[in-house]
């Protein structure tokens, strides 16, 4: 499908990687792993044929297709979700254009016996021949159905797309690229954005995908779920072996550590042999025997052990002044969007050094509240700081608080003051931003490269509250280890949006659920929560699940709904065999029109039954495709 061969690829004169190579093939599910900057979202660059290598071939497939999901998307405005959505389908669109003109003319003309409008008939079989094989009946549903698993709502589908979050915007972006049926995929961490339930639909989509996919993700479980497949960049070299994550790091220790004992084996050998070569050398009678086993010394295939990059970034937050005792108090806090309502009479108290937590589903508010204590977006109800309340906050989406145009070192000298200045360079290097990496501009850089960048911003500023929507997205494994142990070390007051069960672990000791516009208060820390929750982990926690009030009900909505079901199965029924009725008509008429044209052609009224029998079949496939629809959402 694809071979990558000997790809090397530097910036500023240093390899990100060097002679790599690797194929993929179909059913590949790959994860692409490694440190923030080892290349990873370079290589999908190279693969999906955005970028050139500096040396090195791909070999690919005749006609190959290749979607890529980039961490940032230009979208162009204007347009409803499901128009969006359509893009996906280029040649179904460009037939259905086709039709649509060609149907038109047959409507408008009336020189039936010409030979140009027979050609128009025979135009437009062979062009509806074509979108029905192309799925032109089919892809509206199939649309519908993606943006439905990836948490859209059908209220959402005729909405402008300038109206969503950047989050969401990139889920049609995904949507568009799992309708394609492209040959391979690359996603460049396609779980930032999305919420435990749709995450969940993902990992379902992708275990049965038929083509290859590569993914770069720093989420663990997404990966041990999806992948069959492991492939590291580390210090410019890959290593690439046929197991999950999880299974990847066992036998990547493993194979360490029996490269670390053939290695000291080989070392005493090769002692051995040098002590009998500086023996051998004193005796001229032993002289040859001496070359000899120099010889052999030389031939030897010296044992190498993989190397691991082990830097790290250096983070500390030192508090600033002490606060008042309460840190934040809300009262009646309400937010909406337009028609979409997200918190409703909200009472919040944060207290001086408590560490809270804000967990639920996407879209209850969680972020928002942050927004609104950071003064960022307006509400109803009142919020007050505490005396001496210096905020710091990193927010989700860190592409849109960055300039881009800016070098990652004008970026921290605009940020610093007449105190920091001096220290901006002594910063950015222990955030391993080092040499002529703060010449750098904000746009190339990785999604974990910016959120170290906005990491190291809010180092030039006095904080005493931390306020963190979501700081692990994009980070690599070691980065969120050292982002935890610093917030753990953090003697002042933090809030935390998060979703990561591990990383929330020994971090707070209060937690606000999110949900139906509320919040609710646990007293406790994250697995005293999801105790009291009585689940195991917040997969479960943020799945959404329907609620029952009594069983009575429940037993009266399950006749209902078979009730439902019966009536629409017998639809369907009927339906399809009007299809399949119509179709043979249509055929025969087809048939009549090729075997006897003049004959035909002279029945005035013909062509009008003709167009009628057309329009009524797309009609049916369109009320199949609803009734099919409802049949699934009961189902």
């Amino acid at each position: 499908m694809l071979n990558i061969h000997n790809l090397s690829i530097a910036f500023q004169g240093e390899y990100l990687f060097e002679d790599i190579s690797f194929k993929l093939s179909p059913g590949d599910r790959v994860g692409l792993i490694g440190k923030n900057g080892a290349g990873k979202s370079t290589l999908l660059k190279i693969l999906s044929k955005e970028l050139e290598s500096d040396s090195g071939q791909i070999a690919a497939d005749k006609n190959l297709s290749i979607g890529f999901l980039k961490q940032d998307i230009d979208f162009e405005y204007g347009k409803t979700v499901l128009e969006e959505s359509y893009e996906a389908f280029e040649e179904i669109k460009a037939l259905e254009a086709k039709l649509n003109d060609i149907n038109t003319q047959l409507a408008e003309r009336t020189d039936y016996e010409s030979e140009s409008y027979n050609q128009l008939m025979i135009d437009v079989n062979d062009v509806q021949h074509q979108y029905e094989i192309l799925g032109g009946y089919n892809y509206q549903g199939e649309t519908e159905k993606v943006l439905q698993g990836l948490g859209f709502k059908r209220d959402d589908f005729n909405k402008l797309t300038d109206t969503f979050s950047g989050g969401w915007r990139m889920r049609i972006e995904l949507a568009k690229l799992l309708l394609q049926n492209n040959d391979i995929l690359l996603l460049d961490e396609p779980t930032n954005h999305l919420d435990i339930e749709s995450i969940i639909w993902l990992e379902a989509f992708l275990k049965n995908y038929a083509g290859a996919v590569v993914i770069v993700s720093h989420d663990k479980m997404f990966l041990d779920h999806v992948t069959n497949r492991t492939i590291e960049i580390s210090l410019g070299r890959i290593y690439d072996y046929p197991k999950p994550y999880s299974k990847f790091l066992v036998l990547r220790q493993e194979i360490k550590e029996q490269q670390l004992a053939s290695q000291k084996n080989q070392q005493k050998q090769i002692e051995q042999t040098e002590k009998l070569i500086e023996k051998f050398r004193a005796k001229a009678s032993k002289a040859s025997m001496a070359q000899s086993l120099i010889k052999k010394l030389d031939r030897i295939d010296r044992i190498e052990v993989d190397e691991d990059d082990n830097s790290t970034m250096t983070l500390n937050f030192p508090v600033s002044i002490t606060p008042g005792k309460v840190v934040v108090e809300a009262e009646g806090i309400s937010k909406h969007y337009d028609d979409n309502v997200v918190l409703t009479n909200v009472d919040l108290m944060i207290e001086r050094d408590s560490k809270t937590a804000f967990v639920g589903q996407n879209g209850q508010g969680k972020s928002t509240l942050a927004k609104i204590i950071v003064g960022e977006i307006e509400y109803d109800g009142h919020l007050k700081l505490g005396h001496n309340v210096q905020i710091g906050y990193f927010a989700q989406n860190q592409a849109e608080y960055l300039d881009g145009n800016k070098t990652v070192l004008d970026t921290m000298i605009d940020a610093a003051n007449e105190s920091n200045r001096a220290k901006v360079r002594d910063i950015l290097g222990s955030f391993l931003f080092r040499g002529d990496d703060v010449e750098k501009y904000v746009k190339v850089l990785s999604g974990g490269e910016r959120n170290r960048l906005a990491l190291a911003k809010l180092m030039l500023q006095p904080i005493n509250v931390l306020i963190m929507d979501e700081p692990t997205n994009h980070l690599d494994i070691k980065s969120k280890n050292v982002l935890k142990e610093a917030l753990k070390k953090f003697e002042g007051t933090l809030v935390l949006v998060s979703h990561d069960r591990d990383f929330l672990q020994g971090l707070t000791n209060k937690v606000y659920e999110f949900k139906d516009q509320k919040i609710k208060e646990y007293l406790g820390d994250i697995d005293f929560y999801l105790e009291q929750r009585n689940v195991e982990n917040l997969r479960e926690v943020e799945k959404r699940t329907v609620v029952k009030d009594t069983p009575k009900q429940s037993n009266k909505q399950s006749y209902e709904d078979q009730k439902k079901l019966k009536s629409l199965n017998n639809k369907l029924s009927n339906i399809e065999s009007k299809i399949s009725e119509l179709e043979k008509s249509i055929k025969n008429d087809d048939v009549e029109l090729a075997t006897n044209y003049d004959a035909t052609v002279s029945d005035a009224t013909f062509f009008d039954r003709y167009q009628t029998k057309k329009d009524t079949l797309k009609q049916l496939m369109s009320d199949w495709e609803a009734v099919t629809i409802e049949l699934e959402a009961i189902n």
